[in-house]
């Protein structure tokens, strides 16, 4: 019998296999359990990928390649510090994980992370594309603390058993940037700086 053409049958396969984790956990994540994800023959499985560890990798490194982006989109569009103020609301509150789905990739993810040093490099290449936008409006350290802050509150708000409102979020992002907005420009009337005076 003649092999079916199925040149997307490895993307299929990367896409299942995140389906499959946020369903069984990375435990659960066989190569059986892929494969029917997959609807592809379990023999695909070690065509496409040299063994389970690799499949994990370029599924969790698409994973966090599409939040990367997603937070990329938000703080890009911000063009002021009062925009980039609000892609951190919303980024917060409606972006990071919106699903149950994000959120159980992303903490497979972290336990893998805390253990793997391969999956840890992962998680520091997510953060860097996260703070690199986060620079667009603020300086590093506010950008580092803000990125460490989303992670924290989203946690606790996707975790908690009572449900969240924003005033929290509105309240912790205006904390870490009110000292650190820069000052608004001065009107040039000519006249003569507090320096220039002396």
């Amino acid at each position: 019998m003649a092999r079916r053409h199925d040149p997307e049958r490895r993307d299929r396969i990367i896409d299942a296999c995140l389906d499959v984790i946020a369903e069984h956990g990375v435990a659960g994540a066989s190569h059986r359990r892929v494969a029917a994800a997959a609807d592809v023959p379990l023999g695909s499985m070690t065509y496409h990928f040299e063994g389970i560890d690799e499949l994990l990798y370029l599924a969790f490194e698409r994973f966090s390649i599409q939040e990367a982006a997603h937070f990329e989109r938000r703080m890009h569009a911000a063009t002021t510090f009062e925009e980039a103020i609000e892609a951190m609301l919303r980024i917060t509150t409606e972006d990071v994980f919106d699903s149950q789905r994000d959120l159980i990739l992303t903490h497979e993810l972290y336990a893998l992370a805390a253990r793997r040093p391969e999956f840890r490099e992962l998680c520091h290449r997510w953060m860097g594309r996260s703070r690199a936008a986060l620079e667009r409006q603020f300086d590093a350290r506010t950008a580092r603390i803000l990125d460490a802050l989303n992670e924290g509150l989203t946690t606790q708000r996707a975790l908690d058993t009572q449900p969240w409102g924003t005033a929290v979020v509105v309240d912790a992002i205006q904390r870490v940037t009110r000292s650190r907005q820069p000052p608004s420009p001065r009107p040039d009337d000519g006249s003569p700086s507090p320096a220039q005076s002396r």
